[in-house]
């Protein structure tokens, strides 16, 4: 059955996006053989993914914003609820990694 959205919790697809997006960056660390930390902060991954010579974009800059989505699903109720072009917003980012890791890998 097709879920009314009402019922839909951001928060669940957000952490999605954000764990896409953290899986993917350890991918390029794994592929140049860099020690992949145990952190879900992708500014962090963003920063180590940069050392090892890799050049996102700016916009691939911008998924550093998806972190908050690590806690916020594990702690529900404690900020405000993720609206539905939050979740557009950060679903657009984290397919974007995703892509640009694919593309980074096939080489």
């Amino acid at each position: 059955g097709s879920a009314n959205i009402s019922e839909v919790f951001f928060e669940d697809l957000c952490f999605d996006c954000q764990q896409a997006a953290e899986k993917a960056l350890k991918a390029l660390l794994v592929k140049k053989k860099t020690s992949v930390p145990r952190t879900h902060d992708i500014a962090d991954l963003l920063t180590l993914v940069q050392k090892i010579g890799f050049d996102p974009s700016k916009k691939i800059l911008e998924a550093a914003k998806l972190t908050e989505f690590s806690v916020a699903s594990r702690y529900p109720g404690l900020d405000e609820p993720v609206t539905e072009e939050e979740f557009r917003e950060a679903l657009s980012i984290a397919e974007l990694v995703v892509e640009w890791v694919n593309e980074l890998l096939k080489n």
